[in-house]
């Protein structure tokens, strides 16, 4: 099964369950990709403020050590979001854009994903779109994820605890890549995203056995 391209495009919308925060963990596993320096700004709607809470305010540590500094802000409503984003992805100084929009809002529509696209596109600034209790429907992202929780991996000190966490992660439509699913985990050591082909049923004997194929995203 073949990988996504290692390089970001401009806009990345994951979709994700309502109860869960795997869409936050897969992107925040992704910043480093960028190489950009500078302070993430975080948008959220009042219902991802409301219903999944609010990021942790001391920042994200990249591959280097660094930390990216959280600029938050606090909107209304999708419309105001929106706006928020927009006007960040126009900074160049920034190293990203997260953005989190509840549902499917008609303030989210072709055009809005059209606007952030061209602002990304001419700063260089990336942004993902993350949304929660979302429906898929028009839009210009290259990449569009639907990302839920799996079993964590095994811990290597403690059978009886969790070990680093797991997604499922499926690109399920993209200008850049074919589809495909793939089980992805956070590389700590690397500061990257690695994806691993997910395991199908077959018959036994099917195939040549072995790992299945991997792929990292971002870091060195």
């Amino acid at each position: 099964m073949s990988t996504p391209a290692l390089h970001l495009p401009p806009v990345t919308e994951v979709l994700s369950s309502s109860r869960e925060g795997a869409a936050t963990g897969f992107v925040l596993a992704q910043l480093d990709a960028s190489g950009r320096q500078g302070p993430i700004l975080w948008v959220q709607d009042r219902l991802s403020m409301q219903e999944g809470g609010l990021p942790c305010f001391q920042g994200v540590t990249g591959q280097m050590g660094q930390e990216f500094p959280l600029l938050h802000v606090a909107a209304k409503d999708a419309a105001q979001a929106l706006w928020a984003m927009e006007e960040g992805l126009q900074c160049a100084a920034l190293s990203a854009v997260i953005g989190e929009i509840w549902g499917t809002p008609k303030a989210l529509d072709f055009t809005a994903t059209k606007r952030l696209a061209l602002r990304a596109g001419r700063s260089g600034v990336p942004l993902w779109l993350i949304r929660a209790d979302g429906t898929p429907g028009l839009s210009v992202a290259p990449d569009r994820w639907r990302v839920t929780s799996a079993p964590s991996a095994a811990h290597p000190l403690d059978p009886e605890a969790p070990g680093p966490a797991l997604w499922q992660a499926e690109l399920f439509r993209s200008r850049r890549s074919p589809p495909g699913r793939w089980v992805a985990s956070h590389d700590r050591a690397a500061h990257r995203l690695d994806l691993a082909a997910a395991l199908c049923d077959r018959p036994v004997g099917e195939g040549q056995g072995g790992p299945a194929p991997s792929r990292a995203v971002g870091g060195n």
